[in-house]
């Protein structure tokens, strides 16, 4: 054999740059399903499942262009069930001239296969990943000689070259680079359904996906999430059906109420495509000029357009140059010093704050919750508590189908947890219960109040918010962007900041839970 070209679970490209080039009579693809992939974190049904039917399915695909494929199946026998020893086996069996890969997204990963290449004594070919807007090396080079990283400036950079969003001139469309300010509405009384919410269309699992859920459901039965709701797209067929209802039926109203949240609705105006790029069923090229198509032809408005055009050519462009530019050393850091443990409920949904209990609820039932559940609920609230980073980070790689490390982690460990100091927000996101109540429905169905601080019916967002502020006092003071919520820890009397402390202690001694609530024991 010539070349054994390694595929990897988030790597579902038919026209990636280990493919290329490939010859049927000499070169064969390398793809293993393994339980180490699974359990290096505890990772979600709905997450095993997204992946492996999207796998199964690539495989059949290729097997039909004629392509040979060695595939190792979950419980095939033999199957060493890591990626290493699946590797270790291929080689030793296939005798290959050469490995070829394309680039990995993981550091963990890759580092793994160079050093299993390594031993084996053959010499690995790691090729660009074309899939994205820009390169490593692109971003490598916006970086070089700045003293700060800013996804606004790489952003702008990122749509002249690739001329999104411009008019004639060279410059963007409406006069501005952005238009977030018009994307943070929030529902009227009536709800989303006083918009003309429709419901997103979902893939019905074939006999391919079923038989993964049955085998997700049995290998996995003590991880959480469940799979009785699974419809994600795990085809390129399938993610172009879905890029196409969601342009037609909810990026015209994706703009204003990207941010907002209510009570049972877990897909709003939202696509549902992430899991599909991130495991490169769909091209982000596409999904970009589809969006702009859009605009152009009068279906969606430009904040709707810009606003989702921005997700994809700007923050998940940058987050991936923000993790192999700092990594590895990025997934150790924890500016704030948090040392918290994860509560309980995290992984169960069992809690008494409606907000959590909604947003972990869908994340456990879907694998999924959108960008502000997770940063200004379920992420908002571990920076308050002081939950170590490294435990959210690892909580959120295991529950969301689309979670891919180089996307997670600094959204995770840098916006959410301000974990890296600063690298990829200017300030820590943090607010009141206040700003739930604000986006969302949430709080008319809690029995805690966002106004308070203090008091058995204090919200403990906002008890944790006062007590975070006084905790990273000194820290804060050094950020403009702080200066005004620092400033407010003033007016707070000697009495006022000794109950909030109180009241914030109680909470950490009760796991993470408000005093009063069924608290599991800590994870």
């Amino acid at each position: 054999m010539r070349h054994l070209v390694i595929v990897l679970g988030d790597q579902l490209d038919a026209e990636s740059t280990a493919i290329e080039g490939f010859d049927p009579k000499q070169d064969a693809i390398w793809m293993a399903e393994v339980a180490e992939e699974s359990e290096h974190v505890w990772t979600s049904k709905p997450r095993i499942a997204v992946f492996l039917a999207a796998m199964r399915h690539f495989r059949d695909a290729q097997r039909k262009l004629g392509r040979r494929v060695r595939y190792t199946e979950l419980d095939d026998e033999g199957n060493t069930q890591t990626l290493e020893g699946e590797l270790a086996r291929a080689v030793a069996e296939l005798q290959p001239e050469r490995l070829l890969m394309t680039e990995a997204g993981e550091w963990r990963v890759q580092e793994a296969l160079t050093a299993l290449a390594r031993r084996a004594g053959r010499p690995l070919d790691v090729r660009v990943d074309r899939h994205f807007f820009q390169t490593r090396a692109d971003f490598a080079a916006h970086a070089k000689g700045r003293k700060q990283l800013r996804m606004e400036f790489f952003y702008r950079e990122v749509r002249r070259r690739h001329r999104v969003l411009l008019n004639a001139a060279g410059e963007p469309e409406g006069g501005a680079w952005n238009y977030d300010q018009e994307n943070r509405g929030s529902f009227k009384q009536g709800g989303p359904r006083a918009e003309r919410l429709r419901p997103p269309l979902l893939c019905k699992p074939d006999a391919t996906t079923r038989a993964v859920l049955a085998l997700v459901e049995k290998r996995f039965a003590s991880h959480p999430g469940e799979l009785r709701k699974f419809a994600w797209p795990v085809t390129p067929e399938d993610a172009r059906a879905t890029l196409a209802d969601f342009i037609e039926h909810r990026l015209p109203n994706f703009g204003q109420f990207q941010d907002a949240m209510w009570t049972d609705e877990p897909w709003l105006f939202h696509s549902r495509l992430a899991a599909a790029l991130n495991l490169k069923l769909i091209n982000p090229r596409e999904v970009v000029a589809e969006a702009e198509r859009a605009y152009r032809s009068g279906r969606v408005n430009l904040a709707s357009a810009e606003g989702f055009i921005r997700q994809i050519l700007g923050w998940r462009e940058y987050v991936r140059g923000i993790y192999w530019h700092h990594m590895p050393r990025y997934a150790g850091m924890n500016a704030l010093g948090a040392k918290a443990k994860l509560p309980a409920f995290y992984w169960t949904g069992e809690c008494e704050m409606n907000c959590l209990r909604q947003s972990i609820g869908q994340t456990l039932a879907h694998g999924y919750a959108h960008h502000i559940q997770r940063l200004m609920v379920t992420g908002l609230y571990a920076l308050l508590l002081g939950v170590e980073p490294q435990r959210v980070h690892e909580w959120y790689l295991a529950v969301y189908v689309d979670a891919v490390e180089w996307v997670e982690l600094p959204n995770t460990l840098g916006m959410s947890q301000y974990g890296d100091g600063g690298i990829m927000a200017s300030k820590p996101y943090a607010a009141t219960g206040k700003y739930i109540a604000r986006m969302s429905n949430y709080c008319a169905g809690c029995r805690y109040d966002p106004a308070k601080s203090i008091g058995e019916d204090a919200c403990p967002f906002t008890t944790l918010y006062w007590d975070f502020l006084l905790r990273q006092e000194p820290l804060l003071a050094k950020n403009q962007r702080m200066a005004l919520q620092v400033k407010n820890l003033a007016r707070l009397k000697p009495a006022e900041r000794a109950s909030i402390r109180a009241r914030a202690q109680a909470i950490a001694d009760h796991g993470g839970a408000p005093p009063g609530a069924t608290a599991p024991s800590p994870s």
